[in-house]
């Protein structure tokens, strides 16, 4: 039982270890979407800057003909600095997660645009196979971790149950003494005694029976805990796939409202600067077009970190250490450590792939 306990709290200690693996690429991932999306809202929010900036310059060009009141100008203007504010918020959330990637990565906070290179909001597929439940129980290593901590503890009953019975063994020493140096190898220079020894607590049955009791309380709870960690884990593929699959019809929708939002903008110009509207439909659909590209990009990036939910979710990521995987997505079946033969037996070091566990 001992010994049962021992292998099961290395499995429960290795399964952590892979947990951290699937939070750290997570995280990274995540933050690498983060940062592409905000990318692209600073991008749109320069183009709107710039669409703003031709406005403005319309409206003081009427106002000067006489064809607009002062008040467009104005209006111009503030529409124009209000999505100019906008770019130093961006920017400054822009950096905090550059900064959150540089820590994940292992390195000082340093801009990684250089290294990063242009690109834009990573795309992702349009559907995504999650498995059987059975997968999820056997992928997260949370989960794993969960039931080798209960197995572990379920050996201690048994450790606390032995104290019921008799230990019977068979003790001795052996050694050698001699008055000088020479003589250590004399028959007479050799002793040593052995005999048995015999133990039972018999007194203390009270106090065994109470530990047992600990014991098992002690598992009921890891039980518990593991019931509601695979709860917990189905709750957390489910909530990414809401995301990964909502986002795809939010952006669809929105994709069409900023097509829409385009081209009323070029109508109204047009139409402003022939004097057949007001500026006040100018700054609606404008304004309107800023919202909408935000919410845009917004939502492609939803997708993105939907499926890294997901992907978190199912605990991937933690093969990267299994380098003697025939493939990473090919997860080698659970077995115990004392069912695999010797070569496979992990080693002391976590970063010795471990193989057939």
């Amino acid at each position: 039982r001992a010994v049962e306990s021992s292998e099961a709290t290395l499995d429960a200690s290795v399964d952590n270890y892979d947990a951290v693996l699937v939070t750290l690429l997570g995280d990274v991932a995540t933050a690498y979407v983060q940062i592409r999306t905000l990318e692209a809202q600073i991008k749109l929010t320069r183009a709107n800057v710039d669409l703003q900036r031709k406005t403005l310059v319309i409206a003081q060009a009427r106002f000067k003909g006489g064809t607009a009141t002062e008040l467009d100008v104005d209006q111009a203007q503030s529409n124009l600095s209000q999505t100019e504010s906008q770019i130093p918020q961006l920017k400054i959330q822009l950096r905090q997660t550059n900064n959150q990637l540089s820590t994940l990565l292992g390195v000082p906070p340093e801009n990684l645009q250089a290294r990063l290179g242009p690109a834009g909001i990573p795309t992702a597929p349009a559907e995504v196979a999650v498995g059987i439940p059975a997968d999820l129980l056997r992928r997260r290593p949370d989960v794993r971790k969960a039931e080798r901590q209960a197995a572990a503890q379920s050996a201690q009953i048994g450790i606390a149950q032995a104290e019921f019975y008799p230990h019977i063994a068979i003790e001795g020493n052996f050694g050698i003494s001699a008055a000088s140096y020479n003589r250590l190898f004399y028959p007479t220079a050799r002793q040593g005694t052995f005999g048995p020894s015999f133990q039972w607590n018999v007194l203390n049955y009270g106090r065994i029976v109470n530990n047992v009791w600990l014991q098992d309380a002690q598992f009921q709870a890891l039980v518990a805990g593991y019931q509601n960690t695979v709860l917990t884990a189905g709750q957390e593929v489910e909530n990414g796939l809401a995301t990964f699959l909502e986002s795809q019809a939010q952006m669809k929708s929105l994709a069409e409202s900023v097509k829409a939002a385009e081209k009323a903008v070029t109508v109204a110009l047009a139409q402003y600067e022939g004097g057949k509207i007001d500026f006040n439909r100018v700054a609606l659909v404008e304004q309107n077009l800023v919202q909408q590209q935000n919410l845009l990009a917004q939502a492609q990036g939803n997708i993105s970190l939907g499926l890294i939910q997901v992907y978190r979710a199912l605990g991937g990521g933690w093969q990267i250490r299994c380098t003697d995987c025939e493939s990473k997505e090919e997860l080698p079946a659970p077995r115990r450590l004392a069912d695999a033969p010797a070569a496979e037996t992990p080693r002391a070091q976590f970063g010795t792939p471990l193989v057939n566990r």
